[in-house]
C-alpha cells in the first residue's frame, strides 16, 4: 500500500454523522463517492464491499483505492471466516475511517457461502467475527444487517445486541428480511424497536429517497441517523439537502432536470476518465432510470440510452429528453 494512500485526519466522531451513504456493490466507486463529497462535506462514504477471500490474494486491489477528499471513509468486508475478516480489517484499517462488516448483503451469489446476510442465520459466528474485527484494529467498527433471514425468522434483536456485546461503535438496519430481497416495504418500525433496545447509535436504511423521507423515517425510528443507498443513485445532493434540513429545519428542492442530466454528464465523463470510454459507458447504463426517473416515457428513454456507445451519443439524446421535455 503506497503509504501517501492513507487517511492522515482520523478524527472521526460517529456522533456528528447524520447521513451514511450505503455501500452497494458495483455501484459506490471511487467516482460516486466523490460526486457525493462534492456537495456534502459530512456525510460518511461509503466503499463498495470488499471480499475477504479476495483480499488475501490481492491486498490491495483498485476497488480500495480513494481520494483524500472522501474521508470520512467507511470500508466494507464481507466474508464468514474470522480469520480472514481480520486479515482484511487489518489491511484496511490506516486508509479507512471505519470498518463496516457486511451481514446484509441478500444476493444469492453472496450468501451461498454464508456471506452477507447469510451470517444471519448464524448469529453467534457473526459475533465471533465481530469481535474479532473490533480487538484487532483501532478504529470504529460497525455492522449492517437486516430483519432477519426471512419474515418467519426475524432475529434482528437479538442480532443487535450480539453485535453490541461484540464491540459495535454503531449499527445500521435494513428494514428488509433477506427473503425480500429489495421488494416491498421498509419496516421502519422494527428499527426503531432495535433502537429502543441498543445503547449504541443505530442508523435506519430503506427506502429512504427524499428529504420527506428520511424526516418521516427518523421520526418514526427515532434512530441516530439514516443509511442511503438507490435514493442517491440519480441525486447527489440528497445526503447534503437531508443534512441541510436537520442542521436549519429547511427543505432544499431536488435538482430540476437540466440540472440531473448535468450531474449525470458530469458523472459519465469521470467514469469514462476511470475506465475508458468502452466501459465507462457501459458501467454507467445502470444509473440512466434514476436521474430521469420523473420523465415522461422514462422507460422509453432509458431503453435508448442503455444501447449507447459513445459519449456524444449519449450527450445528444439527453439533450433531446432536455428539449422534449421542457417543450423546446
Amino acid at each position: 500500500m503506497d503509504k501517501n494512500n492513507v487517511l492522515k485526519n482520523k478524527n472521526f466522531d460517529i456522533k456528528n454523522i447524520k447521513v451514511i451513504q450505503a455501500p452497494l456493490a458495483g455501484i459506490s466507486d471511487i467516482v460516486y463517492r466523490n460526486h457525493i463529497r462534492h456537495h456534502s462535506k459530512s456525510c460518511l462514504l461509503s466503499t463498495e464491499m470488499l471480499s475477504s477471500e479476495a483480499l488475501k490474494n490481492v491486498p490491495n486491489p483498485k476497488i480500495a483505492d480513494f481520494k483524500q477528499v472522501e474521508y470520512p471513509l467507511s470500508f466494507q468486508i464481507v466474508g464468514h471466516k474470522p480469520d480472514l475478516m481480520v486479515n482484511a480489517a487489518k489491511l484496511l484499517k490506516e486508509r479507512a475511517s471505519v470498518i463496516d462488516i457486511n451481514c446484509g448483503c441478500p444476493v444469492n451469489k453472496v450468501v451461498k457461502s454464508n456471506d452477507g446476510s447469510g451470517l444471519m442465520k448464524t448469529p453467534e459466528l457473526a459475533y465471533e467475527i465481530a469481535k474479532a474485527v473490533k480487538s484487532a484494529v483501532d478504529i470504529p467498527m460497525s455492522v449492517k444487517f437486516r430483519l432477519g433471514w426471512s419474515q418467519e425468522n426475524k432475529n434482528f434483536i437479538e442480532f443487535g445486541k450480539l453485535m453490541q456485546k461484540a464491540g459495535a461503535d454503531f449499527v445500521t438496519l435494513h428494514g428488509r428480511c433477506r427473503s425480500d430481497l429489495y421488494s416491498g416495504i421498509s419496516d421502519w418500525r422494527a428499527i426503531g424497536e432495535l433502537k429502543k433496545e441498543l445503547d449504541i447509535p443505530v442508523f435506519a436504511n430503506g427506502d429512504i429517497k427524499t428529504v420527506e423521507d428520511a424526516i418521516k423515517c427518523l421520526e418514526i425510528t427515532k434512530a441516530d441517523g439514516v443509511s442511503i443507498g438507490r435514493g442517491l443513485m440519480g441525486d447527489f445532493t440528497l445526503a447534503s439537502r437531508i443534512e441541510h434540513y436537520l442542521l436549519t429545519g429547511r427543505i432544499i428542492e431536488e435538482p430540476n432536470l437540466e440540472e440531473k442530466i448535468r450531474m449525470l454528464l458530469c458523472h459519465i465523463e469521470d467514469e469514462i476518465e476511470l475506465r475508458g470510454e468502452i466501459n465507462g459507458i457501459k458501467f454507467m447504463r445502470k444509473f440512466y432510470g434514476f436521474y430521469i426517473s420523473k420523465v415522461k416515457n422514462a422507460s422509453k428513454y432509458r431503453q435508448v440510452l442503455v444501447q449507447l456507445e459513445t459519449f456524444d451519443e449519449v450527450k445528444q439524446t439527453l439533450d433531446g429528453i432536455l428539449c422534449l421535455s421542457l417543450g423546446n
